[in-house]
């Protein structure tokens, strides 16, 4: 459910009437694929298992806990799980921990991923109290599966470089530079963090 491609277009397009950086790099790179994921539970179990480690081993340890579990996808099946059993399956102690934490509060109801709340804030507070997500994996999360559209993962690195490429900056800016170069991109930006990414990928400034 994250932000269609017609929809990314159309702030894309808004955008480059707002920053002229924008309609430059789009002549270059074009526009960039939508990042869609899932809602729910499984998604964000994928980033804790992700976390740190290649998009490869990433794969193979999910794969294998998947195996192990059965129904990776059922929370209630993780809280039954040991964590030796977790381990043996290619998890941290940490992410082993992580991964009860997440599902403990999905059972719970403490987290529910049908109504987290409207306002990005609060829903990022709500996300990161589970252990091992921290604020970028919870701003992408809203992004790439809830499909919120004014998403600026501001710490991100590679949108970091990109922009400051992308507006002619000298030097990699800060969080907080971009956090406020992007205030007048506001409802747009989850589609220039999108397009940030594009750039970055494609080498092409």
């Amino acid at each position: 459910m994250g932000i269609s491609a017609r929809r990314l277009r159309t702030s894309l397009d808004r955008l480059a009437g707002i920053e002229p950086a924008f309609g430059h790099h789009l002549e270059r790179v074009g526009y960039p694929p939508p990042r869609i994921r899932d809602r729910g539970y499984t998604t964000l179990l994928r980033t804790i298992v992700g976390q740190q480690v290649s998009v490869k081993a990433a794969e193979s340890i999910w794969n294998k806990v998947a195996d192990t579990l059965g129904e990776i996808g059922d929370p209630a099946v993780m809280i039954a799980t040991s964590e030796e059993t977790l381990r043996g399956a290619g998890l941290s102690r940490q992410k082993a921990t992580y991964a009860r934490s997440l599902a403990e509060l999905t059972v719970s109801g403490a987290l529910d991923f049908e109504t987290l709340p409207k306002d990005d804030e609060e829903a990022i507070a709500l996300l990161t109290a589970v252990k091992g997500i921290g604020r970028w994996s919870a701003e992408i999360y809203l992004l790439f599966a809830e499909g919120r559209g004014d998403i600026w993962p501001a710490g991100d690195l590679a949108i970091q470089i990109a922009i400051g490429e992308m507006l002619g900056w000298p030097e990699r800016p800060s969080e907080k530079q971009i956090r406020e170069a992007a205030e007048k991109w506001r409802p747009h930006r989850g589609a220039a963090a999108i397009f940030a990414w594009h750039v970055y990928n494609t080498k092409v400034i």
